[in-house]
């Protein structure tokens, strides 16, 4: 309903302008004075868009991504988005081919963010400071006079199957439509608790069950442990399932923790790993720019230099340090053993671990520790050129609170930018219409 302000003094025909607009749809503000006039106008700004933001601050999950260099989008096509989109990539196909990778590149230049792309195509701000990304997207909304209200939605209202309006801690807010874009799980002291999913289910949409995805994985065992903080910069992963059938393959880099496996090649792993708790064997090639006869001769050259060493010194041109007795414990060769005496069948064994070195995976991390969330409002029930609810008219999902997600590599922001910019365009020919 579109406000006017009536300025009259005389009560009588103040009382008959008022009574004309509302039976013509306006919600008159009324004032007697000018005064009066300009507190209202303070009062009641005209403000088409409210941003509810339940935090102190904005974008406090933005300004830990990407390490804290916010990796905004990925140069390439917007049709590779979807490639690298393993969870409901058709129903991005709209909402990306409107506003691909290239949209977003000029649209945070314009807004005086400059950026640049590094290894694998991944877009960061030549600052590398991802508070700047955050900047721009502060600069944007008080250019559009987007309102920000710093309080949490507990409930969207609706009425006769139509968005009616918000309501909050402080008071209902009325609306005539609502963009839902709270987030996933992850992160949740950045304000992801899964708000948005129980918003949701209460206006009876199907929420397929939240689960880590880009999460790290945890060892069914103790080698990792051994290896904490051993990175590997150019390993081939392979993601097994329980029948040995590869579902994921990788070259790239991986980080050995506490508890298991992280580093980007292991998150983009565990998007493959199903919900059904099915086991899975992480298979790493140490050597993957070396052939199996090539490394055997390898191997070959360095036993002949370290001879008469003990085998626990044999391997020090090969691997770092500290992976140097997991691998030996795996051989089954005495460390203590001189390399003259390894045998032909030994030797190749040792070449097997260096080519397959498997890690028994027991599940993902928490939810709590994933970059995104894998799950939320099933799609079916949202249109894909739109963000539309197909149930509610007047309310809208974008970004991670819908069921899509995607590897790392400024994909998932790339489909959070796309389906949010949808989702607005949407809205707001919902509220012209209102008017």
């Amino acid at each position: 309903m579109k406000k006017i302000l009536v300025l009259e003094d005389e009560p009588s025909i103040r009382s008959f302008v008022v009574i004309n607009l509302r039976r013509t749809g306006y919600e008159p503000i009324e004032a007697a004075t000018g005064e009066e006039a300009l507190e209202k106008l303070k009062q009641n700004p005209d403000t088409l868009v409210t941003l509810l933001e339940p935090n102190d601050r904005l974008g406090k999950k933005l300004l830990i991504t990407g390490k804290g260099r916010c990796n905004v989008t990925n140069d390439c096509p917007w049709e590779d988005v979807l490639k690298n989109t393993p969870t409901n990539p058709r129903f991005l196909y709209s909402a990306l081919s409107r506003f691909s990778p290239a949209d977003a590149r000029a649209f945070f230049e314009a807004h005086g963010c400059p950026l640049k792309t590094e290894r694998g195509n991944r877009v960061f701000p030549v600052s590398d400071r991802s508070a700047d990304v955050l900047a721009a997207l502060e600069r944007y909304l008080r250019q559009t006079g987007v309102q920000v209200r710093h309080m949490r939605a507990t409930e969207i209202a609706v009425q006769d199957g139509a968005v009616c309006g918000v309501k909050t801690a402080n008071g209902p807010i009325p609306a005539d439509a609502v963009i839902l874009a709270t987030g996933g799980c992850s992160y949740p002291l950045t304000g992801s608790t899964g708000d948005g999913y129980r918003m949701a289910a209460a206006l009876g949409h199907t929420v397929v069950e939240p689960v880590g995805s880009l999460v790290p994985l945890v060892e069914r065992g103790h080698d990792c442990a051994a290896m904490q903080g051993l990175a590997l910069k150019n390993v081939t992963l392979r993601l097994k399932n329980a029948k040995g059938k590869v579902v994921f393959e990788e070259f790239g880099e991986l980080l050995f923790t506490h508890f298991g496996l992280s580093g980007p090649i292991v998150l983009s792993a565990s998007a493959h790993m199903d919900r059904k708790g099915e086991a899975f064997t992480v298979d790493l090639d140490l050597k993957p720019a070396l052939d199996e006869k090539t490394l055997d001769e390898r191997l070959l050259r360095d036993f002949e230099k370290y001879a008469n060493r003990d085998f626990s010194h044999a391997l020090d041109d090969l691997l770092p340090r500290s992976m140097i007795p997991v691998v030996i414990k795996r051989s089954g060769i005495p460390g203590e053993e001189k390399v003259h005496s390894v045998t032909k069948q030994q030797r190749h064994a040792l070449l097997d671990i260096l080519k397959h070195f498997t890690i028994d995976i027991a599940c993902k991390a928490p939810v709590e520790d994933a970059i995104v969330t894998s799950g939320g409002v099933k799609v079916r029930e949202v249109d894909p050129a739109t963000m539309e609810s197909k149930l509610v008219r007047g309310l809208y999902f974008a970004g991670e609170v819908l069921d899509v997600d995607a590897y790392t590599g400024g994909f998932n922001l790339q489909i959070a930018w796309a389906t949010g910019r949808a989702a607005g365009l949407a809205a707001a020919q919902t509220q012209e219409e209102s008017e």
